[in-house]
């Protein structure tokens, strides 16, 4: 099951988002889950020349690629964001692309060795539409990488989420929460190969864990 996303709603989600989330101050950083120097780095996504973030964020981990001499790109919805993040790394040699992921996929020549979505937008886009684009767009043997929170027990699939409290217009955007094992099968549904996906636990027993995933376009 999809949903009917709005994306001129979901930018003003994003733009929203991105006037509380950067952080100016705030260093190049490569991290899959949401706790300090936890979990793996960017080996991950092996030795690429070229990659793609979607849904960047902040874009601390584009810039720490561009730092270390990889062609890096990233991607957001949000052109709040993009403006504040070009203006904070353009030291770095990162680029930064505003746009929908699926529409930037479907429409760029562009092809990568790594793309990744680290809580970005393999969490905010149907995977259904979003991997098949991906696996388009990597080049034989590039990597497809991903990391958000897991799914709640028992609530999988697209789930709608208001933003900016429950009076007033409504503002919302959707997340597509899965279990590692069907993340897994819809990667392999959609060519990928040498698919792993799990959950990572976090660093503090009983916290909340990282569903972390990586694919490979056969070469």
């Amino acid at each position: 099951m999809s949903a009917q996303h709005d994306y001129a709603i979901e930018t003003e989600v994003w733009d929203t988002y991105a006037e509380s989330a950067f952080d100016p101050a705030a260093e190049p950083v490569f991290n899959w889950t949401q706790y300090r120097d936890h979990g793996p780095g960017p080996e991950v996504l092996g030795e690429p020349r070229r990659v793609l973030e979607i849904g960047c964020g902040t874009g601390r981990a584009v810039a720490f690629l561009a730092k270390s001499g990889v062609e890096a790109h990233g991607l957001d919805l949000s052109p709040v964001m993009v403006k504040k993040i070009t203006d904070r790394w353009s030291d770095t040699g990162a680029v930064f692309h505003q746009g929908e992921a699926l529409s930037f996929l479907a429409t760029t020549e562009a092809t990568y060795d790594a793309i990744y979505s680290i809580f970005g937008c393999a969490w905010f886009a149907d995977p259904v539409r979003l991997l098949p684009l991906a696996l388009d767009r990597l080049n034989p043997g590039g990597v497809f990488a991903l990391s958000h929170p897991p799914a709640i027990p028992g609530a999988y699939g697209p789930q709608g989420m208001y933003k900016g409290g429950f009076a007033g217009r409504p503002v919302y955007t959707y997340r597509y929460s899965y279990s590692p094992r069907k993340w897994r099968n819809l990667l392999l549904k959609y060519g990928f190969q040498r698919v792993g996906v799990k959950v990572i636990q976090a660093p503090t027993e009983g916290h909340i864990g990282t569903l972390f995933g990586t694919a490979v376009r056969p070469a």
